[in-house]
């Protein structure tokens, strides 16, 4: 089974050969470009009908998404822009609406917008024009690991020391000159944010460096960092930080880090290994040198001649200033005065100020600003384009409030093994994603194994990350940004997890036995699903107090910290573990019979057949629903 290693070989073995694109839709037959003239373009298109227009394969099309680190599915609505990114990289010409300069012609402004000037503005790289740029750096790691420290360190600041009890409060950016070279950093306050802009479709990134400390080692937050580098197939960099400490152990850690996939050029792989202290200042002119190593390996370029196009990493509500959006600028050069559309806002440029809060007049490639004059406060991930005036942005914002209102929400088209047993049966080749919880570590080996055993020519398994503990909103995020299904063994989900995967259409699959795990996904490979029975979790409830009538007879005091509580299946958690599952009999409030109890209210909870109640358990009902999937026919 193939799993993402950044490059390196998976501890399970090697990954298997790629299909050849025979394989993937086959039935579509490709057109030279050279034959096609120029291709007009919609606001919004499916993948699938950007495929059918271009006629290539859809495999093609969710390839070149990939690149840009999209994850989309055949039915997910892209814009004109990531469009015209595809098809242009397909070598197909795409015809122009807009020129991507910032200001309107004389003729223009003579004649007035052309009509075309209503539709989304294109953006298309010169090569000409085309110059290296500064690298883009996301830093992340377990918490108190001294990713702030060391930020601090290389741009010899103070902020660590303002914050809050020496952790992150906020995201920001800054960037560092070194020999003459500018590396932009981005500080967060953990692997989320950059997964939640990724998850917007934003790729802001270029080189990801994973801060370990050397006296503690990889912990469940360095794993988790590790893998949301990888899903993004950024190159990693390893900061062993803190080698300055009576107890650090730097073997240790590196072999931990070999447990977890990451194999360092020194133990003959290919993720290169600094060792530093933000304290003394050691290696952090390696640190630098390895950065821009790896960037030049990267050839990584942009236009500054362009219309700028960025990407929001925070924004907020000044009640001086008002909306007040950190912008990293990746191509083009956003100036003073500029008409910009930043998601479903627009605004023009009042001020920008730099990394150290100086003033400036414009901002070129690979440059973080703070931006002022946006009507509202845009989301992180928001994607940051100039425009040619306030009408046309204007259009722009009102034509995507339409589109949202109209699908309504993001279109997102999150993957669900349905999807994959409908892809399979039109043909169509797919890599599973999965991200794996269980109860206890040790299952997740067994799990591992039995799934790897599931050879597939048709669909090829991949887990994203593996780890003991509930499914949480980090899970969901990551699912969220790779168009992964959450599958989670003896686990539970937290209300906030559950309440994220809701709204961002994220499919959750928990199973208590193994062998039923691996026949679903099994199931969905072969394309054989049967009908699903669909658990509901309806609310859960906390024991504050027993209460013993008659012999046989408990009623459990209990307060419903979640959702509601209505009679039928229901489990006991106990420690963070199943320890029965029964049903609800009774359920009373005060001395009254109810059909069901809401959030916040007291109650008394009658099992039909566990007895062994005790206060601090957690009684968790649920509901079954049967829903048929299709078949061909």
């Amino acid at each position: 089974m193939a799993r993402s290693r950044s490059g390196t070989r998976g501890r399970r073995g090697p990954r298997k050969p790629p299909r050849r694109d025979g394989a993937l839709g086959s039935q579509v037959q490709t057109i030279d470009p050279r034959e096609r003239g120029a291709i007009e373009l919609p606001g919004t298109i499916m993948v699938k009908e950007l495929a059918e227009l271009l006629g290539v394969n859809v495999a093609d099309i969710i390839r070149e998404l990939i690149k840009s680190g999209i994850f989309a599915t055949i039915n997910q609505l892209i814009d004109r822009d990531t469009a015209s990114l595809v098809a242009s990289e397909l070598n197909f010409e795409v015809a122009e609406t807009v020129a991507a300069s910032s200001s309107p012609s004389p003729e223009q402004e003579a004649e007035g917008p052309a009509p075309e000037a209503t539709k989304e503005v294109l953006f298309e790289e010169d090569e000409a024009n085309l110059v290296p740029r500064a690298p883009i750096v996301t830093v992340m790691g377990h918490v108190d690991h001294g990713k702030t420290s060391l930020l601090d360190a290389l741009r010899s600041t103070e902020v660590a020391a303002a914050e809050r009890g020496g952790i992150t409060q906020h995201i920001g950016a800054s960037e560092v000159e070194y020999d003459g070279k500018r590396v932009v950093f981005l500080d967060t306050p953990g692997h989320e944010a950059f997964t939640a802009m990724r998850a917007r479709g934003a790729r802001v990134t270029d080189i990801a460096i994973i801060v370990v400390a050397a006296d503690d080692g990889v912990m469940p937050q360095t794993l988790e960092a590790i893998s949301h580098a990888r899903a993004a197939k950024v190159p990693i960099v390893i900061a062993l930080n803190k080698i300055d400490k009576p107890d650090a152990d730097p073997s240790r850690v590196k072999t931990e880090l070999t447990e977890a996939g990451i194999v360092i050029e020194e133990y003959g792989g290919d993720v290169p290994l600094v060792a530093v202290s933000a304290k003394s200042r050691a290696g952090l002119d390696e640190l630098i040198e390895m950065i821009l190593l790896v960037a030049d390996l990267q050839e990584l370029r942009a236009d500054p001649d362009r219309a700028a196009i960025g990407t929001i990493v925070e924004a907020q509500m000044d009640k001086s200033r008002g909306a007040v959006a950190t912008a990293l600028v990746q191509t083009g050069t956003l100036k003073v005065g500029d008409t910009i559309v930043v998601g479903e806002t627009f605004g023009r440029v009042r001020a920008l100020e730099n990394d150290r809060g100086k003033r400036v007049t414009k901002a070129g490639p690979a440059s973080a600003v703070v931006v002022l004059g946006l009507s509202e406060v845009p989301a992180a991930g928001d994607i940051l384009r100039v425009v040619a005036d306030e009408k046309v942005a204007r259009t722009m914002v009102e034509g995507r409030k339409a589109e949202t209102t109209a699908r309504g929400g993001d279109g997102s088209g999150r993957a669900t093994l349905e999807d994959l047993y409908r892809q399979i049966q039109a043909g169509q080749a797919k890599e599973l994603r999965i991200i794996l919880k269980s109860d206890v570590s040790g299952s997740l080996g067994a799990i591992t194994h039995a799934l790897e055993q599931l050879e597939q020519d048709e669909v090829r398994l991949n887990i994203l990350h593996e780890a003991a503990g509930d499914i949480t909103d980090n899970d969901i995020m990551l699912a969220t940004a790779s168009n992964a299904i959450v599958v989670g063994f003896n686990t539970q989900v937290t209300d906030t997890a559950r309440r994220a995967a809701e709204a961002e259409g994220v499919d959750i699959r928990q199973y208590d036995i193994i062998y039923k795990l691996t026949d679903d996904i099994e199931a969905a490979l072969n394309g054989l699903l049967e009908p699903e029975i669909v658990e509901i979790i309806e609310g859960r409830a906390e024991v504050r107090q027993v209460i013993r009538v008659g012999k046989n007879t408990v009623i459990a005091g209990s307060f419903v910290t979640g959702g509601r509580i209505v009679r039928g299946g229901a489990r006991v958690w106990r420690s963070g573990k199943i320890i029965a599952t029964d049903r609800i009999e009774s359920l009373r409030r005060f001395r009254d019979d109810v059909r069901e109890v809401q959030t916040n209210y007291e109650c008394g909870i009658g099992l039909a057949n566990f007895h062994d109640v005790q206060e601090g358990d957690v009684i968790e009902c649920f509901s079954s629903q049967t829903i048929s999937r299709a078949r061909s026919a």
